[in-house]
């Protein structure tokens, strides 16, 4: 992670985001920052277990879908950020995988990038569903932030509030109160909350920025997210294609792109975005099934992307889609490497 000395020369630039996050910045030195200084601005990452609801919780407050949901565990690979800007602050949600027991090089790397966001933000938001009882996963997850040494500020979020009655969400809350002791922590706050009905998200939203330091906005104003366009195409394909298959197939499938761009020769208002683009899986009999009888599964996948990448970009899509086979790839630093992992 860059860091930027001290007694660096005054660029008049803004710092990249590295510098933004790392343990020597300092906002009131390390900008030229001449606005209100009442504003707050920072980082908090949502973490929990897999399918805890941090990406639907991320979408929910940003206003926009930006990071893919899935039913299936492990569907976050990279750390995702989205910007809510506000007239009082603004806050940067990085959505990170969910941390588990590796099974492979690829797993192994994403609990690594889990690890190395605790440590770069100002606010931790541990996601702990209420329809679900608290297991030694969560203590585990939770005991491991506990010890990083420099403690990010941490709350509380149930979850998926709308899946449970009062009574059981009564015993989910005192259940994350009694961690306090149980792990020698202490919540900022715990809230309820619900993504699909939209209840308490905006407590959410208000109990973090309370919580952030003051600052000026790193963004500007109507950006959600710096994630590239490219990412974000190949994150939409993956979410369509986890829809429907077995469950030993989501940690199998990957996306590649192979060539994006606006389709030359058309008039300006009616432009066309060509997508050529693999989904990677690790061996034939995946492909097969990926394709479907008479590739039915495949046209099917493909239709479920190019609507959503339409609505996301707000540009009519040609998706080119085939099915690749890299071996075991999850277990391959070259592979890895060449996927962006």
């Amino acid at each position: 992670m860059a860091e930027r000395s001290k007694d660096a020369p005054d660029t008049g630039r803004m710092p990249t985001l590295d510098e933004l996050m790392s343990d020597d910045f300092d906002p009131e030195t390390d900008i030229d920052w001449t606005g209100d200084k009442t504003f707050k601005s920072g980082f908090a990452c949502f973490v929990g277990r897999p399918n805890a609801g941090k990406s639907t919780l991320t979408n929910a407050l940003v206003g926009s879908k930006i990071a893919i949901t899935s039913s299936k565990p492990q569907t976050t690979r990279h750390t995702v950020r989205g910007i809510v800007s506000r007239e009082d602050a603004q806050l940067v949600l990085i959505d990170t995988p969910g941390l588990h027991k590796p099974r492979t090089l690829l797993g192994q790397r994403l609990n690594d990038l889990v690890r190395e966001t605790w440590t770069e933000v100002d606010v931790v938001g541990v996601c702990l569903p209420a329809n679900q009882p608290i297991g030694p996963g969560d203590t585990f997850l939770v005991g491991e932030i506990a010890k990083l040494p420099k403690k990010p500020k941490l709350v509380a979020l149930a979850t998926k509030t709308d899946l449970v009655s009062g009574d059981a969400l009564r015993k989910h809350l005192l259940d994350i109160q009694g961690l306090e002791e149980k792990l020698g922590i202490q919540w900022e706050t715990i809230i309820p909350c619900s993504s699909y009905t939209g209840e308490q998200v905006d407590v959410v939203a208000d109990e973090l920025v309370k919580l952030l330091p003051y600052g000026p906005a790193f963004y500007l104003d109507g950006e959600i997210t710096d994630e590239p366009t490219e990412s974000l195409v190949k994150e939409l394909i993956r979410e369509a294609a986890l829809e429907g298959v077995r469950d030993e197939l989501p940690h199998s499938i990957t996306v590649e792109i192979e060539e994006m761009g606006l389709r030359e020769g058309r008039p300006e208002d009616r432009p066309l975005l060509d997508i050529f683009a693999s989904m990677i899986v690790e061996r034939d009999s995946q492909k097969g099934i990926m394709i479907g009888h008479k590739g039915e599964h495949l046209k099917e996948v493909g239709t479920r992307a190019r609507h959503q990448i339409s609505a996301l970009l707000g540009t009519p899509v040609h998706l080119d889609l085939k099915v690749k086979v890299l071996k075991d790839w999850q277990r391959d630093p070259k592979f890895l490497n060449r996927l962006g992992f």
